[in-house]
């Protein structure tokens, strides 16, 4: 039986060991888990391996939007607006915990970028193209509506906005549940172990070899098909396999500041042009609002890509053109982050320029490598990735295997019926909840991000009272940390505050107030030495530091 804890680490190399894998899948974000997912249900002998945590790259880094592609209109993409519209509906129901439908404005003026004609047609186009829901198709408000409705955004030359539906995410999370189910379904993964070097017969790849990056020990692993799906590293991984030719991917950063809702109290989700053409997102989300995303091209560090003076500066100058009565300055910035897109490079393309389609190589020794794509195709480029596997294997060995049936597959915490189940679902954890003792706020907050797993949460909450007091550690909070510990593989801090709870980017008032105790609670529940602690905590410490404090 497979497991998703960080207490069975050396158990599960070792079970992976013994079998005969069909599948190795390199890299732990959406793409890795989404991946792991379709080929174990559809019987393939499954693996995962993530040199850091689970979505710790580019899947934890986003704009947090599980969006139809809007902005690909403009660039004429209209397949990839038709998939990814519907591919967000699939999303939505089957994980309606981790993706909520969020109203956003586009507001438009006098030699902006859109028009009250274009915006409408574009909209309309849209919504034809993605298969939007009735209820959440496109509206056009008045200026006087738009102000209405955001009294933040700059009135002067307001003609209007176009008012349409996108859908908000935990990125994190949702590779976190997408990468449970797949364990459920008996796949195995493991964080912390890095592909260092493969191995082949005759000159076709055969294996792995893992390193641990806990014990330092390393592991070689068998597998029929290996698939690269390291995101920002696949040329790393090509590169090892001797077969980096041909198209590669040009990597660029998106950073994102957050600000307090008391400073930027945003009431309503808005998508709108920089002063140099850009578009950018301002969401309110809980206790914050958030803007972003830069798009510069990037050269620097892959497993650590920070923000600079210039991106906080420039978001700034962005946030104070379009809402001019904050008058926003660095000292208000609570928290960032930066990411990298691994896009597949096109010459003479500027980086908000290039194509965010996904694209399958493989290389003359076997390995399969998957570059490019969106959040909120994972599932479709899964399938796309299985279904050259099982090709293969069938021209190979003559094994038929089934098609993909994840569409209609609910992901980890998602077993509640659906979005319309959602609802009902919560209204009955919640009074659940009360009668436990947590408040109604915090109740939704729970229930809105471990879903159909709250069950879980709650039993660990009512359970482990006396646990908690001893460690000195909020209730709520250790119920949190005892079910990522025992059912979402933490081992570092960083995994809780930045991957389980998003605290880090989000609440970071919420990392400084329980870090000490969470850490030194992991540190005796993991058998963390010395060095291990003083290491994992500076590794935090450095993030807190990064979040509000920019490199030069």
């Amino acid at each position: 039986m497979t497991t998703f804890s960080s207490y069975h680490r050396e158990e599960n190399f070792q079970q992976i060991k013994g079998n005969e894998l069909d599948v190795l899948v390199i890299g732990g974000g959406i793409t890795g888990a989404g991946i792991a997912l379709d080929a174990k249900t559809r019987g393939l002998n499954t693996a995962v391996f993530e040199m850091q945590d689970f979505a710790a790259g580019t899947s934890s880094r986003s704009t947090k939007l599980v969006h139809g592609g809007l902005r690909y209109l403009k660039q004429y993409e209209v397949k990839m607006v038709a998939e990814v519209g519907k591919e967000r509906e699939i999303v939505y129901e089957n994980g309606p915990h981790v993706t909520t439908p969020e109203w956003m404005m586009l507001p438009f003026y006098q030699d902006g970028n859109f028009g009250p004609f274009t915006t409408s047609i574009g909209l309309r186009v849209y919504d034809f193209l993605a298969g939007v829901k009735k209820d959440e198709r496109r509206k056009m408000l008045k200026p006087g509506e738009a102000l209405e409705k955001e009294p933040l955004v700059k009135e002067k030359s307001l003609k209007g906005a176009g008012y349409y539906v996108e859908y908000k995410t935990d990125d994190a999370r949702l590779t976190i549940e997408v990468m449970k189910k797949a364990v459920e379904k008996g796949a195995y993964a493991i964080n912390y172990a890095k592909v260092v070097d493969f191995i082949y017969k005759s000159g076709k790849i055969e294996g792995a070899i893992v390193e641990d990056q806990i014990s330092g020990e390393t592991h070689n692993v068998y597998a029929k098909k290996i698939i690269n799906a390291g995101g920002p590293w696949v040329d790393h991984l090509r590169e090892i396999d001797g077969s980096k030719q041909g198209k590669s991917l040009q990597l660029t950063k998106g950073v994102h500041l957050v600000f307090s809702k008391d400073r930027f109290p945003l009431q309503q989700a808005i998508y709108f042009d920089a002063p140099d053409g850009r578009m950018i997102f301002a969401i309110p989300r809980n206790k914050i609002t958030y803007v972003g995303t830069t798009d510069t091209s990037y050269k620097g560090d892959i497993s650590h890509p920070t923000m600079t003076v210039n991106d906080r500066d420039y978001l700034l100058n962005t946030i104070n053109f379009m809402f001019p009565s904050l008058d926003m300055t660095k000292d208000d910035v609570e928290s960032s982050y930066a990411g990298l897109r691994p896009l597949i490079a096109e010459e003479g393309k500027d980086p908000g320029e290039i194509s965010r389609k996904d694209e399958i190589f493989i290389s003359d020794s076997g390995l399969i490598s998957m570059a490019g794509g969106k959040l909120t195709g994972y599932r479709k480029m899964a399938e796309e990735a299985v279904n050259t596997i099982v090709e293969q294997l069938k021209n190979e060995d003559g094994i038929l295997y089934s098609y993909s049936d994840t569409e209609h597959l609910p992901i980890s915490g998602g077993e509640v019926g659906g979005s319309k189940g959602f609802q009902r679902f919560k209204d009955r954890k919640v009074a659940e909840a009360i009668a436990l003792g947590i408040d109604e706020e915090t109740a939704l907050f729970l229930i809105q991000k471990y879903g159909a797993n709250i069950d879980k949460v709650f039993e660990f909450y009512q359970g482990e009272k006396p646990t908690a007091d001893e460690a000195g550690i909020d209730h709520v909070v250790f119920a949190e940390l005892t079910y990522a510990l025992e059912h979402e593989m933490i081992f570092k801090p960083v995994d809780f505050f930045v991957r389980r709870t998003g605290a880090l980017f989000f609440d970071i008032d919420f990392v400084w107030a329980h870090k000490d105790r969470v850490i030194d609670y992991m540190a005796e529940a993991l058998h963390w030495g010395a060095a291990q602690k003083e290491s994992y905590t500076a590794e935090l410490e450095q993030l807190l530091d990064e979040a509000v404090n920019p490199v030069e």
